[in-house]
């Protein structure tokens, strides 16, 4: 049976779960029941990690809600790497079984399906989330109950301070702040910014500091930070105030529901200076900015137009499946699950600090978004990329290193 094959099944078997349970719950990946089970304790033996059917992991995302493509890509190569990995025998010569659930994009529903997949699915890994505000609320149970989980892309480096059991495959925004006022600094040329930014998100508080931090540290002005909650629609005020400080360019390290509408709304109130972001703009729906992102920038884990043949051979295979280009959030989906696979192989048993031991041994990984190794705070060391927007599609500008 094809990948393509493989997918299409997982999918079908998606639907009927979610017709069948209101949380949300989908199964993607081999068929069949998980075996036998534990207790779901810090230490105990959790799934059937005994040797025989299934291996049981688990996905949260939000696959509904403002920020619904992060997770629908992510879940999206997640499924892949599942489909790839059945095709090719499993890992240890047993299949994987992917459950993933919809957290709506709420930190509490996070909290509720993460201990769902823990202690009733009996899930032996857990991957996600995207965002650090749910990460940072499902990490905590997984490091209590003693079941790893790898977050395919929250930046912010409190993620992975919660505890040995939490990992990731994406850098983290001290290095993506550096990123950012580096290609301002150096490859444009400015000295005066100001940043924009939502008060109320993890990431984007986070990320703000960072990049403040390192594009004064290169010499950099910051004239003014400007700041938002969540559910505001209208950004006049700030923008009219970074208007009065006359930057050469705005910081905005928000998610893609934002930066579309503040880039509109700059561009009315005759803003035309670029417009510089995090990897929290990466999304197709950045196309509904039409021309207004032109001349606009954004750190990211990878480019769909790198010529490594790996990136090539997955951009290929992921086109065939889905019939569009991934983005960074399914590269990072696709890797956090290989890796994870490849730690399984690696470690003495499934049981969570086995397993977790040798994911945090990682190194020298080669994934699509480049070569992983996990360092001792369990977060990769990995170059980044800079894209441009050009009528709302991204196209590689540069790289960034270490």
């Amino acid at each position: 049976m094809s990948a393509i094959q493989l997918i299409a099944r997982a999918a079908a078997v998606v639907m009927v779960g979610l017709s069948l349970v209101g949380c949300g719950k989908s199964e993607g990946g081999a068929g069949g029941g998980s075996g036998g089970g534990g207790k779901g304790a810090a230490g105990a033996s959790n799934t059937n990690d005994q040797g025989t059917g299934d291996i049981v992991i688990g996905h949260y995302a939000s696959l509904t809600g403002a920020e619904a493509t992060f997770g629908i890509s992510t879940d999206n190569g997640i499924k892949m790497a599942v489909a790839e990995r059945n095709q090719a025998g499993g890992v240890r010569g047993r299949p994987i079984r992917l459950i993933t659930y919809d957290n709506q994009g709420k930190p509490q529903e996070s909290q509720t399906v993460v201990t769902r997949l823990i202690e009733s699915d009996r899930v032996v890994a857990v991957l996600g989330e995207v965002a650090s505000s749910r990460s940072l609320a499902g990490a905590p149970i997984c490091q209590r109950k003693g079941v790893p989980m790898v977050s395919p892309s929250s930046t912010n480096p409190d993620v992975t301070s919660v505890g040995d059991m939490i990992s990731r495959v994406c850098f983290i925004d001290p290095f993506q702040g550096l990123v950012g006022a580096k290609f301002a600094r150096e490859n444009l040329g400015f000295t005066r910014g100001a940043t924009l930014y939502n008060r109320a998100q993890a990431y984007s508080a986070g990320l703000n500091s960072n990049f403040v931090e390192a594009f004064r540290t290169l010499g950099g002005q910051v004239l003014t930070e400007q700041a938002y909650s969540d559910g505001d629609n209208d950004f006049s005020a700030q923008l009219t105030a970074i208007r009065e400080r006359s930057p050469e360019f705005i910081y905005l390290p928000g998610y893609y529901t934002e930066v579309v509408n503040i880039a509109r709304q700059a561009r009315r109130l005759g803003i035309d200076i670029p417009l510089i972001g995090g990897d929290g703009w990466d999304s197709e729906e950045l196309k509904n900015a039409g021309d207004s992102l032109n001349n606009s920038y954004f750190s990211n884990h990878y480019s769909h137009e790198d010529t490594r043949p790996e990136v090539q051979d997955f951009v290929r295979r992921y086109r065939e499946v889905y019939q569009k280009i991934p983005d960074g959030l399914a590269a990072l989906g696709y890797d956090a699950a290989r890796l994870l696979f490849d730690a399984m192989e690696r470690a003495e048993s499934l049981h969570g600090r086995d397993l977790a031991s040798s994911i945090n041994s990682t190194t020298n990984f080669a994934g699509v978004t480049g070569m992983i190794s996990i360092d001792a705070n369990r977060n990769p060391t990995k170059d980044a990329v800079i894209l441009e927007v050009v009528n709302g599609q991204p196209k590689y500008k540069a790289t960034v290193r270490p």
